[in-house]
């Protein structure tokens, strides 16, 4: 039997240690320092919002950690020494292992800005992060969030729930305009401004000054411009937390250096989630891959191999999902900000600005490449088969009625879609009738 050691309990680590426990009888013991037991971490503006209490977000009960035989030890890793497989821990004790699952996720950038550390000054990452903003937002008249993100935005919901009037700096001509193409980016625009965000693009932070007491009182512009606030949200990306590695011997560059398999230089040594970076990409996919999905796919493929059945991680077509306030976003397979040579691109929009759909195909054979929609839901298997099976982008549009996901309860926008693309596009693309059998064959 080996003893298994994993470093940090968010969804990639917990989800290795419970298909290893599923898997074998292995011993496994999860090292965190951050809480006590597994919880949802993207369920953290939800805490503040008033929406769930920090227990509703825990997906396990506190018993089943012990009736699965999965040790928690509440410490922080100082070190690593791989020559005698053995961790150091800040208060002095030490632990050993056969295998090593680095977990360690992610913490929020910071550029060397003058006043970056000073008190009311975070990003939001950690469940500490929550507290601090807690403790930090009580009773301020304005806060600036620095940083156009999905952290960003979340930010910015979360401070209007409490009526704290919110400054976002944005360094891009438009809101995550090096993700999102222009029709989305402007929607997006505009929808944060309705909220009554005091949206600045193209505004950079130059310096956060600081009060008598060490606290944030105010921020200073790229352009020279003061603006007062108590609380600065630092949400221009994350970064692998890594640094406590230096000098154990494990390679790393920007996040540790990883093969298929999520095994390290050191072959005892292997990394998951936000703080892997994988040697050879897979595909069109960035070197790290910094979504909770990937994080618990990396998960199960690493627990496969260490029990025995060596296993790549092979995550399929790239989807994501995210909310800017309350426009809901799906994207499948590849949406760059602009269409590459080979593409044609399509986007509709409804006449209310906040709902609309882009697709991007193949100009040469026809063959959808990735899908954007805001507003409304589309079915993640349909999309997921239909390029499996190389589908066109005609195929698609006529059977788009099946991967609508609400179509009981919200208006229908295929027929709108189809006559736009079939006016632009001179084509004459008819839209099938919703059918159950081709739905649950999608989902099957």
């Amino acid at each position: 039997m080996q003893h298994i050691v994993i470093i940090g309990n968010g969804i990639s680590g917990i989800t290795t240690a419970r298909h290893v426990r599923k898997r074998s009888d292995d011993k496994i013991t999860v090292i965190s320092a951050e809480t006590d037991h597994f919880f949802s971490r993207t369920a953290l503006m939800y805490i503040y919002m008033g929406h769930m209490k920090y227990e509703h977000t825990k997906p396990y009960e506190d018993w089943f950690w012990k009736k699965n035989r999965i040790e928690l030890k509440r410490a922080f890793v100082e070190r690593i020494d791989t020559a005698q497989k053995m961790l150091s821990f800040s208060g002095g004790e030490t632990m050993n292992y056969d295998k090593l699952v680095l977990a360690t996720g992610s913490k929020p950038n910071k550029f060397g800005w003058p006043g970056q550390d000073l008190k009311a000054v975070q990003g939001l990452y950690s469940y500490q992060d929550l507290k601090s903003m807690e403790q930090d937002t009580k009773g301020i008249s304005r806060a600036v969030i620095v940083g156009g993100g999905l952290i960003g935005i979340e930010m910015a919901e979360m401070l209007l729930s409490r009526n704290i009037p919110v400054t976002f700096l944005v360094r891009e001509s438009s809101f995550w305009n090096n993700v999102l193409p222009e029709g989305e980016s402007e929607m997006i625009n505009r929808h944060i401004r309705e909220h009554h965000v005091d949206l600045r693009l193209n505004a950079e932070l130059k310096e956060i000054l600081s009060d008598e007491n060490g606290r944030a009182r105010a921020v200073i512009t790229g352009d020279g411009e003061e603006i007062s606030c108590q609380f600065v949200g630092l949400t221009a990306g994350v970064s692998p937390n890594i640094k406590f590695l230096e000098g154990s011997g494990i390679e790393t560059k920007r996040g540790i250096l990883v093969d298929p398999y999520l095994q390290t230089n050191d072959p005892d040594v292997y990394a998951v989630g936000d703080c892997a970076e994988f040697k050879v990409p897979n595909g069109e996919r960035r070197p790290i891959e910094q979504v909770w999905y990937t994080g618990r796919m990396m998960g199960e493929a690493l627990a496969a191999t260490l029990t025995g059945n060596k296993t790549k991680y092979e995550p399929g077509h790239w989807f994501n999902s995210a909310k800017f306030f309350d426009i809901e976003y799906q994207t499948y397979g590849w949406v760059w900000a602009k269409a590459r040579e080979n593409e044609n691109d399509f986007y509709w929009e409804d006449e209310s600005g906040k709902i609309c759909l882009r697709l991007r195909w193949d100009k040469s054979s026809g063959k959808l490449l990735g899908v954007n929609n805001f507003g409304f839901r589309l079915r993640h298997h349909a999309f997921d088969k239909w390029f499996s099976e190389e589908r066109s982008v005609e195929y698609v549009l006529a059977h788009l009625r099946d991967a609508n996901f609400d179509p009981e309860f919200y208006k229908q926008h295929e027929a709108a879609i189809i006559g736009q693309f079939n006016q632009e596009n001179g084509t004459n693309i008819s839209l099938k009738k919703r059918s159950w059998k081709r739905i649950l064959e999608l989902v099957s």
